[in-house]
């Protein structure tokens, strides 16, 4: 099955507009310029023309737009696509979301840039593709700058409920908690000690990663080692389910490839999609049959 392929456009790049403007590590920037600049670009950027035709939102592509700026191009290959500036947005926080390599705290401010544009948590959670209880904890988090939890929640040492629970809780509360925890054998031995290092480096330099500002003495409601297992245990139900609900997806995925192949090896099934004119699918999805309606 063949599909067309979208229009190319060059556009220029004094044009686009950056909806969601990325800070960038120099050293791959200028690896990245040097590519473009001895290779060429490799996948072209997606934008957004104006209602008015006066310009175009960036969906996805800083980096190669800013790599064409640097090397001096006035230019730039691009996929103009339809889409509000409200779509935009979300595209560019999602993308940001969806790459591997991103600083801790550039995660989670990704959320907070969607809250502060007036989504709900529920909104936000659809949009990720995150649960209402981690987004909320994360907002939460944020609202109360506690900078080193998240980065510990990004990194996947904190369960972002018990992150909340610390961040409500006073300092002398939380070790007695993580001390119970630990005498207990409630929560794994080396999962309580990275947290509590983190702990400590929060009272010791202050909630934000780079503040050198008096430890926190805010007060809060009392934390235990109970109320750490639970925030613990519902955090390992909802990873649960994440896995259960990757496998139904991948079991229904698998039946769609088998309906569709055993479909497209059936003549008079191919000949109607032609004759109604819809013989195009995703790319991905006929390379995955390993086949074309049209030869």
């Amino acid at each position: 099955m063949s599909q067309t392929a979208p229009e190319i456009q060059s556009i220029p790049v004094d044009s686009i507009v950056v909806l969601n403007p990325r800070a960038r590590n120099k050293k791959i920037f200028a690896e990245l310029v040097t590519s473009i600049a001895h290779l060429g670009l490799k996948k072209p950027i997606t934008v957004s023309a104006h209602a008015d035709s006066t310009g175009y939102d960036l969906v996805c592509g800083q980096g190669r737009l800013e790599a064409f700026v640097e090397l001096g191009q006035s230019h730039i290959p691009a996929i103009v696509i339809e889409a509000t500036v409200e779509d935009c947005f979300v595209m560019s926080l999602v993308e940001n979301l969806a790459r591997r390599q991103h600083s801790p705290l550039e995660f989670v401010r990704e959320i907070a840039a969607l809250r502060d544009r007036g989504y709900s948590i529920t909104e936000i959670a659809v949009k990720t593709d995150f649960s209402d209880e981690y987004v909320y904890a994360i907002c939460y988090l944020l609202d109360h700058g506690e900078e080193r939890l998240l980065a510990g929640v990004e990194k996947g040492i904190i369960p972002p409920s018990i992150a909340m629970e610390i961040a409500r809780a006073k300092d002398s509360d939380v070790q007695k908690a993580l001390a119970e925890a630990y005498e207990q054998k409630a929560l794994p031995g080396n999962q309580i000690i990275a947290i509590r290092r983190i702990v400590e480096q929060r009272n010791l330099t202050g909630k934000t990663i780079h503040s050198l500002a008096a430890p926190n003495k805010s007060a809060g409601r009392k934390l235990t080692a109970s109320a750490l297992v639970r925030a613990y245990r519902k955090e390992t139900e909802r990873q649960k389910l994440l896995v259960k609900k990757a496998t139904l997806a991948q079991s229904r995925l698998l039946f769609v490839v088998n309906a569709l192949k055993r479909l497209l090896a059936d003549e008079h099934f191919v000949t109607l999609l032609r004759a109604e004119a819809i013989h195009t699918m995703p790319r991905p999805l006929a390379e995955r049959l390993g086949t074309r309606v049209i030869p």
